[in-house]
């Protein structure tokens, strides 16, 4: 046993994962930071060792690195641009982890107004008084299969009135 582990920490162990392992929001940016844009979202969501992958994301999440796990889903949400493409890491995040809400409502319930927030972009430009605002809430509303989501019953399921009333889980609520 003490051979696969020795393996698996061997094999498994990138920059993002030793920024994890550390805890530690410098290391991370420094680590994703080298990653070309188109392939910085798989950097933070998935790791090969050997035959099996894991997420360095729910590696944080699971070992208390709340930090980094932080820093991740703010990077992930982050919109970003070249002369050629648009990145946002919103659909790379639900397609690995189609149950991060649950995972966020059960192990770390303070890392869910990040991921909400990072799911609002707001214009930075005022016309009339008024702001322009985009909710990205496809993944709150449906899954991968088309069906409803279980988004709003794990939130309410964490008892929380101040998660409840985040914008976007009123938007997607409605």
């Amino acid at each position: 046993i003490s051979k696969i582990l020795v393996r698996s920490i061997n094999e498994g162990s990138t920059v993002v994962m030793k920024a994890v392992n550390t805890n530690q929001e410098k290391a991370l940016r420094r680590a994703v930071s080298m990653a070309p844009r188109g392939k910085r979202n798989m950097a933070m969501l998935n790791v090969a060792v050997g035959t099996e992958s894991i997420s360095p994301l729910y590696w944080a999440i699971e070992t208390g690195s709340h930090r980094v796990a932080k820093a991740m889903i703010i990077d992930l949400l982050t919109i970003r641009a070249d002369r050629d493409h648009y990145y946002y890491g919103n659909e790379a995040l639900f397609t690995r982890h189609p149950d991060i809400i649950h995972k966020l409502c059960v192990d770390a319930p303070l890392l869910l107004w990040p991921l909400l927030d990072g799911l609002i972009w707001r214009s930075r430009f005022v016309s009339q008084g008024m702001r322009r605002v985009n909710y990205y809430i496809q993944h709150l509303v449906q899954d991968a299969g088309g069906n409803m989501n279980k988004a709003l019953e794990w939130m309410a399921g964490a008892q929380d009135p101040k998660l409840i009333a985040h914008p976007i889980v009123e938007v997607f609520s409605d």
